[in-house]
């Protein structure tokens, strides 16, 4: 052959070929690769290996891997791409054992004698089945002439397909990459060859998103480098993204979904216009349980009596099936360019689908990068909202059994086995008692409204945002219109007991009611935005005459050991509200104070800053030992604190806040976890739940930076004192259940920006 034969075996392709001398060499490069996915399946048999030759030189193996137990096959392709300089051939297989027809020993005896594989192997077709216990293996080769001191590029590159996604309880979908794929196991061919011909303008793409950033000579090399890294949750930590909003084959059990039919034949008025809203409201309030466990909604004579409207205001329905037609909540983010549905897990070790009190803190990295799947997430809470599902659930903390999905409480996650269809995975404690769940979703879809500008969004949830605020009125025991928690962990931080007014929950309920009202007054439903003023102001005196120490604001109002301690996370709703646009709920002393308390004690204090921000610390400068979360610190809230730290300008310590997180988690110094950050850890080095997803409230930080044009460009004046408070509007009616009060008043918006589709 001339020369010196080189075998390379990635990934240590470019020290080697920088070792090759002065002379000019072949060099081959060699992708081997199993036709196995590990677990029971591994050599379980009837796997088969087939070779291809593709478009633009791309060639290749396809690794058609039957999985165990009638779940989804998957087919791997390894390929590379031939070129003028590159020549490319397969060995598309060969086994592990002496008693293969084909093994490993025959490869690397045909490389060394020929330096290639037999061009007629691309024609041999797929392989028999392999046996149980047997190992099927391919090889890709691709071998080049390099001059001395030259370069050449040798591009692989491994795809694979599987087209449906099964969950436990048997319902499967359609990936979101089969609707510009196809749902051919085979599309494992095109995917590889997209990756081989379009590399180099991805890579571009990459660099042209990250050079803003990466150029930035005001943002540290630490924070750089984890801003990008931490996205690995959204890939590692368990993505399933499906292609249709309702798979058909499932339609019939998706039950939760109100509906509105209007009558073709009949002229509708202004008024019934005008009355749709709170029809689809209420008709929402009527669901119910049925036979076999879904969830429904009650007929039409039941929804009018309820609603108190005039029937002759709604549109006669032509079928008494509410699920006749998909509802309004769900169709408009349709026609408004679906981008399917979205799911990740809270973590590996956590596997409950987009915990909404956790997705509080990461959803900022998918608003500032896939916005439009940001808010199919919140539409999907949204829909949640105003439905029930009464099976019944033993809560293992209290251990009394309830409701899996109260009517008005958002979920505290989509579900682990039928997400969509059986919500609420979690069963530690009831989440229906839970403060914080329904002011998260009231702030994190104003949040989105104000950073998107999408008015059709903001129609589409406001039912549902007038909900969550009616039903946490229950809360509010002493009606002074601040919400009090329970003397059990009602919130996220689900082993630290909270007594009536906390920091944490009573700071979210303020920023709620707030964005409430601005949404409402954007959305010209006037009357809504007085009654949430009106609560506003009276809460939040209450909150700093209840709470305010003089330079924070205590843990809560009881009297237990911990009840002053300095929490990390306690001006959480100063957090969304400056995120928003909104005017800040307290005065700047105030805000800064409590913001340099918690630098000062829960980040300075534990171990000279270089771990983040623990959750809670005694004024004595002590770790709260009270639980194991209040001792804990916790990666994502660390994150938040920065970025409130930044809004509130105080970068300084934001950026040495966040950099703990850094140095223990990232850095050489640290614990090791790198692409596996952990919900927190322990002053001791102990940690909690790797891979975990409020880590990416990172990206809160930048959002900080850098905020929405939207919010940017908004008027500067204070949108609350556009709303004239009458003595009546914060007045609760208590003797009213929370989700069917809102039939009453969120009608169509009074003075609409956009035209109303209710």
């Amino acid at each position: 052959m001339g020369g010196k034969l080189f075998l390379l075996i990635l990934p240590n392709l470019i020290q080697a070929v920088e070792d090759i001398s002065s002379d000019c060499k072949l060099v081959i490069i060699i992708c081997v690769a199993q036709n196995s996915i590990g677990g029971i399946s591994h050599l379980s048999g009837d796997h088969v290996n087939e070779p291809f030759i593709g478009e633009d030189g791309v060639s290749g193996v396809l690794l058609h891997h039957k999985t165990a137990k009638d779940n989804p096959p998957v087919t791997y392709a390894i390929a590379a791409c031939e070129t003028q300089n590159v020549n490319v051939t397969v060995l598309p297989c060969f086994g592990l054992t002496e008693g293969s027809c084909v093994t490993a020993k025959h490869m690397w005896a045909k490389m060394e004698q020929d330096g290639h594989f037999d061009r007629e192997n691309f024609s041999t077709g797929p392989s028999m089945p392999s046996s149980p216990g047997e190992a099927h293996c391919a090889a890709v080769s691709a071998s080049t002439w390099v001059e001395p001191h030259g370069r050449c590029t040798v591009a692989f590159a491994l795809a694979w397909s599987s087209p449906k996604v099964k969950f436990l309880k048997g319902k499967s979908y359609h990936r979101r990459y089969t609707r510009y794929y196809g749902t051919s196991e085979r599309a494992a061919q095109d995917l590889v060859h997209d990756a081989l011909t379009s590399y180099k303008r991805w890579e571009e793409e990459i660099e042209k998103w990250q050079s803003p950033i990466l150029s930035d000579n005001r943002l540290p090399e630490w924070y750089k480098f984890t801003l990008f890294n931490e996205l690995y949750f959204l890939v590692a930590g368990g993505t399933v993204w499906i292609d249709s909003p309702l798979p058909a084959a499932d339609m019939r059990s998706v039950r939760h979904q109100p509906t509105v039919v209007e009558n073709k034949d009949s002229k509708v008025s202004e008024a019934e216009i005008n009355g749709r809203q709170s029809a689809l409201v209420t008709q929402a309030s009527n669901c119910g349980n049925i036979a076999d466990g879904g969830i429904e909604c009650g007929d039409e004579a039941s929804m009018m009596r309820d609603s108190g409207e005039d029937k002759s205001m709604i549109p006669q329905r032509k079928d008494s099936n509410c699920f006749a037609n998909p509802c309004k909540l769900s169709d408009s983010h349709v026609d408004s360019g679906d981008v399917g549905r979205f799911l990740y897990l809270e973590g590996v070790e956590y596997i409950m689908w987009c915990t909404y009190d956790v997705h509080f803190y990461a959803s900022f990295a998918l608003l500032e990068l896939f916005p439009k799947i940001e808010l199919s997430i919140q539409r999907e809470f949204a829909k949640a909202v105003l439905c029930e599902d009464g099976r019944k659930v033993k809560f293992l903390a209290e251990g009394n059994c309830g409701i899996r999905k109260v009517k008005g409480a958002v979920p505290h996650d989509l579900g682990t086995h039928d997400p969509w269809h059986e919500m609420n995975a979690y069963n530690i404690h009831d989440t229906s008692r839970w403060k914080d769940l329904n002011p998260k979703f009231v702030l994190q879809v104003y949040r989105d409204f104000a950073a998107t500008g999408d008015f059709s969004f903001g129609a589409d949830v406001w039912p549902s945002v007038c909900a969550a605020i009616e039903y946490m009125e229950q809360f509010d025991r002493d009606n002074d219109c601040l919400i009090e928690n329970d003397g059990f962990p009602d919130q996220t931080y689900d082993a630290w007991t909270v007594h009536g007014v906390s920091a944490y929950c009573g700071c979210l309920w303020l920023a709620a009611l707030q964005a409430a009202a601005a949404m409402a007054l954007q959305l010209g439903d006037q009357a809504f935005a007085e009654r949430c003023k009106g609560k506003f102001i009276k809460a939040k005196s209450a909150f700093e005459s209840k709470l305010w120490n003089g330079s924070y604001f205590n843990y809560d109002c009881g009297s237990s050991s911990n009840s002053k301690s300095i929490q990390a996370d306690q001006l959480a709703g100063q957090w969304y509200t400056a995120s928003s646009g909104l005017p800040d709920l307290f005065d700047d002393i105030k805000i800064r104070s409590a913001l340099q308390k918690i630098y000062d004690f829960n980040v300075m204090k534990v171990r000279g800053g270089r771990m983040g921000a623990a959750n809670g610390v005694h004024p004595n400068g002590k770790l709260d030992e009270t639980c194991m979360q209040s001792r804990e610190i916790w990666t994502g809230v660390t994150y938040a604190a920065a970025a409130t730290m930044i809004l509130a300008g105080m970068e300084e310590q934001a950026f040495n806040t966040a950099e703990g997180i850094f140095i223990a988690g990232w850095s050489e110094e640290g614990y090791g976890y790198a692409f596996q950050t952990p919900e927190g850890w322990t002053v001791d080095g102990h940690f909690r739940s790797l891979i975990y997803m409020r880590p990416l409230a990172i990206w809160s930080m930048q959002y900080a930076l850098s905020l929405p044009k939207a919010i940017l460009d908004a008027p500067k004046t204070n949108i609350m004192d556009r709303i004239h408070v009458s003595p009546l509007s914060a007045r609760s009616s208590h003797n009213e259940t929370g989700v069917r009060k809102v039939a009453n008043k969120t009608k169509c918006f009074g003075n609409p920006v956009f035209h109303c589709a209710c």
